[in-house]
């Protein structure tokens, strides 16, 4: 079930990104909010991992490597990353993170930190 919804989730966020890019930047404005709030205590401001054995989102070969609905289904359901003393509790330990906002935190952290940066 929370493949097939995160199918549909990723194909729905893809295209209201394609058809609406003045859209996509208030996404990505919105996800920096939530972001600063909720994933830069563990994550870091800088994306590079603010505690031991969270995951750099600045590596190439890190998670943002992974495609949108892996991404989506561990932010929603919590993760741990090989290596990593504690797990990644979900939807960062903040309960009240709507699908919409999680996505939008997908689509900032693609744009600000990883390949984004590199080009």
């Amino acid at each position: 079930m929370v493949r097939t919804a995160m199918r549909a989730v990723t194909f729905a966020w893809t295209g209201f990104v394609a058809s609406a890019p003045g859209l996509a930047d208030v996404a990505v404005e919105q996800g920096r909010a939530v972001y600063d709030q909720t994933c830069a205590v563990c994550h870091g401001p800088d994306g590079a991992g603010g505690m031991p054995g969270v995951p750099d989102f600045n590596d190439p070969a890190g998670p943002l490597s992974k495609p949108d609905a892996v991404l989506l289904k561990s932010t929603i359901e919590g993760s741990t990353s090989p290596g990593s003393p504690m797990a990644m509790p979900p939807k960062g330990g903040n309960p009240a993170l709507t699908e919409s906002e999680i996505m939008a935190v997908l689509a900032y952290i693609r744009s600000r930190f990883g390949a984004a940066q590199r080009k």
